[in-house]
């Protein structure tokens, strides 16, 4: 991976060009407790976009990854998180990208389009519905069951989910403590409504967390819902019916 700097903190990122030629460009944006090898190499969204013709751009958001981090939740707001995506572009020489963000990378592609519009071709949420606007319910006891400092303790079943998680990546867990508190920031009804370009918004039916899809795409003047089959929240990343979803809708929009 490569770097640059933003903001004070060091940014990893990839930049992976398409199979053959100079395709159009997507920026990836991972969700919480996760990174770019987790959310989009490991699945196959990387070789599955340069496959497709695409330039593949991806960060390891502050606090997450190889990017550097901090604990103050100050730093987390996804406002924050957004002007960073947009300093990647700037930094590549990118003037507009696809961006496509899944759960709390969802939630940072919608302030990235609201506050830089101009750089946003279309976009995909993944594993963000109507939670995005209304909230994902309580998430609270997860910055409890990151500090934990025995995991066995942790009785909150959505707290030791992403412990778990958090362990198995190998994250720095106060940084996700601090993360979790202010990187839930709601986007209001009239901003989704704001949002103009084409968003496909693909939510697994068992995923808990999302909040309905369609409910989100009622609200927004440019948007499909779509759903991930008996997919729950982890599921539906690599879900091969939202890869074949995902490509069919680029291929719809293009830049």
């Amino acid at each position: 991976m490569q770097s640059f700097r933003h903001d004070g903190f060091d940014l990893a990122y990839i930049d992976s060009p398409a199979v053959a030629g100079e395709g159009e460009t997507i920026l990836l944006i991972h969700g919480f407790a996760s990174s770019v090898a987790v959310n989009w190499i490991n699945p196959g969204w990387v070789k599955t976009l340069n496959d497709a013709g695409y330039r593949v751009v991806a960060i390891d958001n502050r606090g997450h990854g190889r990017s550097s981090k901090s604990h103050e939740k100050a730093d987390y707001y996804p406002a924050a998180m957004a002007d960073d995506a947009a300093a990647l572009l700037d930094h590549l020489g990118i003037e507009k990208a696809h961006v496509f963000g899944y759960s709390m990378g969802a939630r940072i592609s919608a302030f990235l389009a609201l506050r830089h519009p101009q750089r946003v071709a279309s976009l995909v949420f993944g594993g963000l519905g109507i939670g995005m606007v209304e909230g994902v319910g309580d998430w609270d006891p997860i910055a409890g069951a990151l500090l934990a400092d025995d995991p066995r303790t942790i009785a909150h079943p959505r707290g030791q989910m992403f412990r778990a998680f958090a362990d198995q990546t190998k994250s720095d867990r106060k940084a996700l403590a601090a993360c979790i508190e202010t990187s839930r920031e709601l986007v209001s009804e009239t901003d989704v409504a704001r949002i103009a370009q084409p968003t496909l918004i693909g939510v697994g039916t068992r995923d808990d967390i999302a909040g309905s899809a369609a409910d989100l795409a009622a609200l927004m003047v440019n948007a499909e819902a779509f759903s991930v089959e008996r997919r729950d929240h982890m599921q539906s990343v690599g879900d091969r019916s939202f890869k074949a979803r995902v490509l069919d809708f680029l291929k719809d929009h293009p830049i």
